[in-house]
């Protein structure tokens, strides 16, 4: 079996999110079961000289895109085993970050279209092409306008992952001839509501779509989670599942990341304690037995922290100390200062982001709140658990899928929920969760079968793999 996945990030050479730590981990786990998967990426400027060493220079082609022919270059690397192919235009690529220009739509066209003239040069026909999110959405449709009837292209099937469909990568419809260069019997598959909508455009093209979750693929059938395709996923959801995203574990490892005060794992858990007083001493928080709750989180309202701000003089009167580690809006960023300033022995909000201090509250904290609004997957309950800190989450999405209400009775699950976005019900989960804690051979069972849970890449892989088979099948 022959994929290639076709992405605007990837960890390690860039990423902004989730997305890239999928990319960065999925093509890796399916070359470990014999699948050749490789990866195609934008050569951005962001990209590290460290790795920009290693490529090697495969060759050049012009791609037509609309009254335009754009140079285009190839390069490859190899890394964990999976071959990484780059594609080089400094006009479109030549910036600083990945996002948010004013052409950002012409720029992941030109890469989606020149991905497709490349194929030759990588002699490298692949089963199926998996796009990733609105940025390469538009692939399967280059594939269908322009490369069907050419010897190699025939029988290729796409999948279009979508990790996050509140971003569509909506244009000026007027785009989809003069900037993608479309021919006109495509208008309706990129058209949508008077807009080019490339998300849209992946939906309609492509042979399968795939969510990040189950119940992430079940809500997007609902207007609420769907921004404005709800009517489009609805005619098309004989092609839509959903496949639970995993976590690196080798990445996300407490037995070997230099980052924690002690190492530990699920094994040797006395070991952990040290992490707690390490964090609370390098905070300036008391060292004591209170539960410390974490999160790590974009301020943003899809994240949640709307119920937080409205409890959180309830929350703070509980016998609890919590530590918060984001960036984002700053409406969000002040009230965060403003319970610094509150609650100077309870609360630490540090407005920033380090993948050092993100490992060390991890390890450090007893529990780990995610009260999103939406969370498609979510990756953070996931390394909360691998390092022993009991997620509380809303119950929607990837943080339904995996996480399993703890059982009083049976002594089963491994982490706390609620079902409606209100304050009110985040805050009884929380009470739970701490009511649990006291109770310390029962919280040692809680942790216990969190940090034994399987999380890794594995059953994803095989899921997907499953998809592949069944498209190539039908050949």
């Amino acid at each position: 079996m022959k994929v290639l996945f076709v992405a605007a990030e990837s960890a390690p050479f860039i990423r902004t999110g989730g997305l890239g730590d999928v990319v960065g981990a999925l093509p890796s786990a399916l070359v470990k079961n014999k699948v050749d998967a490789r990866v195609v990426l934008p050569l951005y400027s962001d990209i590290s000289e460290t790795y920009r060493d290693n490529m090697i220079f495969m060759g050049s082609v012009n791609v037509p895109l609309g009254w335009r022919n754009q140079y285009a270059g190839l390069f490859t690397m190899e890394y964990n085993k999976v071959i990484y192919y780059f594609i080089d235009n400094e006009y479109y690529f030549k910036k600083k970050g990945l996002y948010g220009y004013f052409d950002d739509g012409e720029r992941f066209a030109f890469f989606s279209k020149a991905v497709l003239e490349f194929l030759p040069l990588m002699d490298f026909y692949p089963n199926i092409i998996q796009v990733n999110d609105w940025q390469t959405a538009l692939l399967p449709t280059y594939l269908d306008a322009y490369f069907r009837s050419v010897e190699g292209y025939e029988n290729i099937k796409t999948i279009l992952a979508i990790h996050n469909i509140e971003f569509q990568g909506k244009i000026d419809k007027y785009c989809i001839h003069n900037v993608f260069g479309l021919p006109r019997e495509m208008y309706n598959v990129v058209e949508y509501k008077g807009d080019a909508n490339m998300l849209k455009a992946g939906i309609e093209s492509s042979n399968k779509v795939v969510t990040v979750s189950p119940t992430y693929a079940q809500e997007i059938l609902n207007p609420y989670f769907a921004y404005g395709l709800s009517e489009i996923l609805e005619a098309r959801k004989y092609k839509l599942c959903g496949i639970l995203n995993g976590i690196d574990t080798d990445l996300y490892n407490p037995l070997q990341d230099k980052s924690l005060f002690q190492s530990f794992s699920a094994k040797s858990l006395p070991r952990r304690k040290k992490n707690k007083k390490g964090l609370q001493a390098m905070l300036g928080l008391p060292e004591c037995d209170k539960p410390i709750i974490g999160m790590i989180t974009r301020l943003t309202s899809q994240k949640g922290i709307d119920l937080l701000f409205a409890v959180s003089r309830e929350i703070m009167d509980l016998d609890i100390q919590m530590v918060l580690l984001g960036t984002g809006d700053w409406k969000y960023e002040n009230g965060i200062n403003e319970l610094n300033s509150y609650y100077p022995t309870k609360f630490r909000g540090i407005i920033n982001f380090s993948a050092g201090l993100a490992s060390q509250i991890y390890a450090g904290t007893d529990m780990f709140l995610m009260p999103s609004k939406f969370e498609p997957c979510g990756l953070s309950q996931m390394i909360a658990m691998r390092y022993g800190s009991i997620p509380i989450v809303r119950e929607t999405g990837g943080l339904k899928d995996s996480v399993i209400p703890y059982n009083p009775e049976e002594k089963t699950g491994d982490g706390f929920t609620f079902k409606t976005y209100n304050a009110y019900d985040m805050l009884d989960a929380i009470k739970r969760a701490v009511e649990v804690y006291f109770n310390k051979s029962e919280w040692a069972i809680v942790v216990s079968n969190a940090m034994n849970k399987d999380m890794s890449w594995k059953k994803s892989a095989e899921a997907y793999e499953n998809i592949y088979d069944q498209l190539v099948s039908k050949n």
